[in-house]
């Protein structure tokens, strides 16, 4: 669980996290690999190519331990076999607040995580 360490121009510092997850739209549901996370969304893994809608609204489930875990709603924007890089459309106050001290503990430093915060502050004003 460590930050992606590259040379591109990134608005979002994206953390190393293998872990399991489930997403899901309307009746369907995949389990899932996150492959890393961001502030606006994750890479995930699946077991098969994906060739599902990319302009549906699907709902990414990481739970963390009995009392926290993340959801964030996400809309496909990539796909290379099966691996699809989702964005962030919604996330609710919790899960940010989990999410954000995920990212901080990963990163190690706060200064990061808070040029991360104005960005996606930046993207969505309100």
């Amino acid at each position: 669980m460590h930050p992606i360490q590259n040379n591109d121009n990134r608005h979002f510092h994206r953390i190393l996290y293998a872990a399991e997850a489930n997403l899901h739209c309307e009746k369907n549901n995949w389990n899932c690999e996150i492959i890393d996370l961001s502030l606006k969304g994750c890479l995930l893994s699946f077991d098969l190519p994906w060739d599902e809608n990319q302009e549906k609204l699907y709902t990414l489930t990481l739970v963390l331990s009995e009392q926290a875990k993340i959801e964030m709603v996400l809309t496909a924007m990539h796909v290379v076999g099966n691996k699809v890089g989702f964005k962030c459309e919604h996330i609710d106050i919790d899960s940010i607040t989990e999410l954000r001290r995920l990212v901080e503990l990963n990163l190690g430093n706060s200064a990061l995580l808070e040029r991360d915060l104005l960005a996606l502050t930046e993207q969505n004003p309100r």
